[in-house]
Order: C-alpha cells, then sequence, then structure tokens
C-alpha cells in the first residue's frame, strides 16, 4: 500500500504513509508497538520519522535520497555541459593527430 519497492530486501515508503503513521503515533490511540505491528514496521523505525518530522517540518522530511538541492543539480549539468564539450575536442585532436601521421613520411 505505502511502500514504494516491496521486492527488495529494504523497504521504500512513500512520504505520504511516514506522515500518516507519525499522524497515528501522535493521535495515542494505540501503543506504538502495536502500531508498528499493523503497519508492518518495526517500532523504533516509527520513532525515528517522528523525530525527523519534528526537527525538519513537514516540507522537508522524508524528502528521499534523489531530491537534491537546486545548486547541486544545476552544477551537474554544469559539469555535463563541460565534459561533453571536452570530449569534442578530444576527438577532434585524435582525428587531427591520426591525419598528421599519415602525411609524415
Amino acid at each position: 500500500m505505502g511502500k514504494v519497492n516491496p521486492g527488495r530486501r529494504r523497504a521504500r515508503f512513500t512520504k505520504e504513509f511516514k506522515l500518516e503513521a507519525v499522524r497515528l503515533l501522535e493521535l495515542g490511540e494505540k501503543p506504538a508497538t502495536q502500531l508498528a505491528a499493523e503497519l508492518g514496521i518495526r517500532r523504533n523505525q516509527l520513532h525515528k520519522w517522528q523525530a525527523q518530522l519534528r526537527s525538519k517540518g513537514s516540507q522537508k522530511a522524508f524528502r528521499g535520497p534523489g531530491a537534491k538541492p537546486l545548486s547541486e543539480l544545476s552544477e551537474v549539468e554544469r559539469l555535463r555541459r563541460e565534459l561533453k564539450r571536452v570530449t569534442e575536442e578530444r576527438d577532434i585532436l585524435k582525428k587531427a593527430a591520426a591525419y598528421f601521421a599519415k602525411e609524415l613520411p
């Protein structure tokens, strides 16, 4: 239901799943151990999510490994463009070297 990759060894959960799990924990209607068992997670994971939500807030918590700051993304794009340019220059120089090597006696 809330799992992203159920076939993997380490389960990954959506942000929505984590937010709902913490909400249910904070309602206090069930003990954390029971709630965690019903959700299919460990109790300490539930408390870890709660602490992360409290420290970072709902906007920044549970962003996942793919969420990179904009500055990092633009730096990666700049480096990709530079790599492409340098690779093209290298290829041109290789061709020129091969051409001139044929001309020499």
